[in-house]
């Protein structure tokens, strides 16, 4: 059988990131971006007023206050957009709005509730001192030209589509969607809605499966729920080898009379890279590639196809779509975990932090079929092989969901 660990480093040496293209920016919310993004111009591009009130020579101001207040002569008016067309010289004021640029001459605002205010014609009252720079935002105090904005690799989302706009980017060069294709195997799955003969169970790991590629951005090219049938299974990946980036089945891997799986993928030519890996549960769970597609045959048992998507699919998908895959974090057992004496173990579980400490709680459902574990869960913990159980206070590491939260 093939490690946890070599399992994860031959599918990374198989990475091929999906190439770029260039999108409209309304469009870019939860893609990846290509290259870095540079500022064009400095931000704020000019100084400008950060506050509605006057600007005004700070020497001008000195010791004002209630009492005695500097009487400052009132230029004119500069409104956001504006370009000012005067200097403010010795004893003079002007009004200005936020966001407004700075007149040649002043070098601080006072906002207006320190005035006589707006309504003030000729001579305007200011009621405190004002230091040099209050209340102006200077060019380039918060980005220089040429700064890079966003990291290529970062996912957009609100606040990066919010710088991209404010500089003036229109298209924004992202990687390609994955495309994926995925189905499940089995001649005793019915969709749901249908009736249920003997022996026959409703298909749940297809719409995991498609929930799941939604949720990590991947487009969804076939999705078939395929009989126990070499034939249809032949016809089913030989178009999907075509057109697709990702392939990914559940069920049909193992050793059963009827796993027609991994013989039809070795015969239409895909390179096995390992069929076992040393895990519970997944452990019948094949990788193997042909040119640039990656192939995934993952286990029947809800439980285990679940674990092995998130574990190894997953950050795949991450990765050509030009991301880093979230990181592991360490959090601490509160009850026992049940080890196992020679694979790697994965269990769902509750992460919630206490008193400044992540804590884990196990599922109390380990078994491979028990698709009610995933119930609540906001995380997979796993542990090495070992010889006993691990108790409550040992460390453990542990995969937040990227959908969920900590508790």
């Amino acid at each position: 059988m093939t490690s946890v660990k070599e399992a994860h480093a031959t599918i990374r040496r198989n990475i091929k990131k999906t190439g770029f293209e260039k999108i409209h920016l309304k469009q870019t919310s939860g893609r990846t971006l290509a290259k870095n993004l540079l500022a064009c111009f400095p931000q704020p591009r000019f100084d400008n007023s950060a506050m509605d009130g006057f600007a005004v020579r700070a020497e001008d101001t000195l010791e004002a206050d209630n009492n005695f207040p500097a009487k400052l002569f009132l230029k004119g008016v500069i409104a956001a957009g504006e370009t000012p067309t005067f200097e403010i010289l010795a004893g003079e004021c002007c009004q200005i709005m936020t966001g407004a640029k700075i007149p040649i001459g002043a070098n601080a605002v006072v906002k207006v509730e320190d005035t006589s205010g707006f309504k003030t014609k000729d001579v305007v009252e200011i009621f405190s001192e004002a230091k040099v720079g209050k209340n102006i935002r200077y060019e380039g105090e918060e980005i220089s030209n040429g700064d890079t904005l966003l990291d290529a690799g970062t996912l957009l989302g609100p606040g990066e589509l919010g710088i991209a706009a404010s500089f003036g980017y229109n298209e924004i060069e992202v990687y390609r969607k994955p495309k994926i294709s995925i189905f499940a195997t089995g001649d005793e799955l019915v969709e749901p809605g249908l009736r249920l003969e003997d022996g026959q169970i409703y298909n749940s790991n297809l719409h995991i499966f498609e929930e799941l590629s939604q949720k990590m951005g991947a487009d969804i090219i076939n999705a078939e729920i395929l009989k126990d049938d070499k034939g249809s299974l032949i016809t089913f990946l030989s178009d999907s080898l075509k057109n697709s980036h990702l392939i990914v089945s559940s069920g049909g891997i193992s050793m059963g009379k009827h796993d027609y799986v991994r013989d039809a993928l070795l015969e239409l030519g895909v390179k096995e890279h390992f069929w076992r890996v040393a895990q519970k549960p997944g452990g019948p769970f094949f990788f193997g590639t042909k040119k640039d597609v990656m192939i995934f045959g993952l286990p029947g048992n809800p439980v285990s196809s679940f674990i092995c998507f998130m574990e190894y699919v997953w950050p795949s998908c991450e990765l050509i779509s030009g991301r880093n895959p979230m990181k592991k974090i360490i959090a601490v057992l509160d009850k026992s975990f049940p080890r196992d004496g020679f694979k790697h173990r994965f269990l769902t579980g509750v992460v919630r932090e206490h008193q400044g400490e992540l804590i884990v709680s196990p599922s109390k459902k380990i078994g491979s079929h028990m698709l009610s574990s995933f119930l609540g869960s906001n995380a997979i913990i796993e542990a090495p092989p070992g010889k006993s159980s691990l108790g409550p206070g040992a460390p453990v590491v542990v995969s937040l969901l990227p959908w969920c939260d900590l508790y």
